[in-house]
């Protein structure tokens, strides 16, 4: 046990690793997604969107903060950054995937990504998900 996690209660513990083990699912299905023929960007970009999300929610479930049911990314990594102002950077950056949970889902809203635009995309995802592996000890 890390010296923090008795500040945490278990409940908090069990639930940020329930968001963490179903990040861990999105990434491997973005980065699948680019890699079959043909790549599926618009797909990929969706479930990064998603391992950010739930990644978030995973660090937020750690600290015992409630959320509300939402795709917003800048929403709850303001809230992270109430109990983990060093993520700054980061939270900003992960703002920008924020519209892949609706974008591309239905015919005619967008130009359709490329796959360099789902790796970048993943790449940041993977990036959040090991940053709230790291802060909860789950890494």
């Amino acid at each position: 046990m890390r010296p923090d996690e008795e500040l945490h209660e278990p409940q908090n513990r069990y639930e940020a690793a329930d968001w963490l083990a179903k990040a861990r699912r999105d990434l491997a299905a973005a980065s699948n997604l680019i890699v079959v023929s043909p790549p599926l960007p618009d797909v990929a970009l969706f479930h990064a969107q998603q391992a950010a999300e739930k990644s978030w929610k995973a660090m937020l479930a750690w600290h015992g903060l409630p959320f509300r049911k939402t795709h917003d990314l800048r929403e709850l990594g303001q809230q992270l950054l109430a109990v983990e102002p060093a993520l700054r950077d980061l939270v900003l950056e992960a703002e920008e995937l924020t519209p892949f949970a609706w974008a591309f889902r239905y015919p005619g809203e967008s130009d359709e990504p490329t796959v360099a635009e789902a790796r970048a995309a993943i790449d940041l995802a993977q990036r959040v998900f090991e940053t709230a592996g790291r802060s909860t000890g789950f890494a």
